[in-house]
């Protein structure tokens, strides 16, 4: 069984995202999940790449009244393509029409993290190029038909079949695109970690 950090506060998950609780998980971390239901709406004219942190701080912040004293991790994923935000598809229709755009191509993506403690807020991002091969139409609606690329950020997830086959190039960190850049995480986390008093190993 895997060790897990001792932390100075209670930790929080404010996502009900499979993806970033396997990633915290495998990272040491032990906590607990509640989502934070929010509104996730921003301005026309903001610049794409600011999006993710500003709405994973808002998440962060739905949460501090009742948890004040605990650590809330926040994220958001958004997928950027020649200066488009692809959000979560509204159907598979639409998630067919977001790979069709997709292949062939390169896009960003980036995930905002957001980090509230009873010290206050702190926020990070981190960006990563995928650049998919030209997809086959019947590889595009195989993996729509699955449904698992409707709750994902640009209509797929990066370990998924569509993920795995059909990325050519990755500039960045794969948990980035995931959806949780964790060695930011980390970085942001490690000043909350009490130090190990465990046994010396006897090696």
């Amino acid at each position: 069984m895997q060790d897990t950090f001792s932390l100075q506060f209670p930790f929080i998950l404010a996502s009900n995202s499979p993806r970033r609780k396997e990633i915290l998980t495998q990272a040491g971390f032990q906590f607990s999940v509640l989502p934070s239901d929010v509104d996730e709406s921003f301005p026309v004219d903001m610049k794409a790449q600011e999006v993710p942190v500003m709405l994973a701080e808002r998440k962060a912040k739905a949460l501090l009244e009742s948890c004040a004293s605990s650590l809330i991790l926040a994220a958001d994923t958004v997928v950027i393509l020649e200066n488009e935000i692809l959000n979560k598809p509204l159907d598979k229709q639409d998630a067919l029409q977001m790979l069709q755009k997709l292949s062939g191509k390169t896009h960003e993506v980036v995930t905002g993290i957001a980090l509230a403690s009873p010290q206050g807020i702190v926020t990070a991002a981190d960006s990563a190029f995928v650049t998919f091969r030209e997809l086959a139409n019947w590889e595009m609606e195989w993996y729509v038909r699955g449904g698992s690329s409707l709750d994902k950020a640009g209509a797929y997830g990066v370990q998924d079949f569509i993920g795995m086959a059909g990325i050519e190039q990755l500039n960045g960190s794969f948990y980035t695109v995931m959806g949780l850049p964790i060695y930011r995480v980390y970085e942001l986390m490690k000043p909350f970690i009490l130090e190990s008093k465990q046994m010396p190993l006897g090696i």
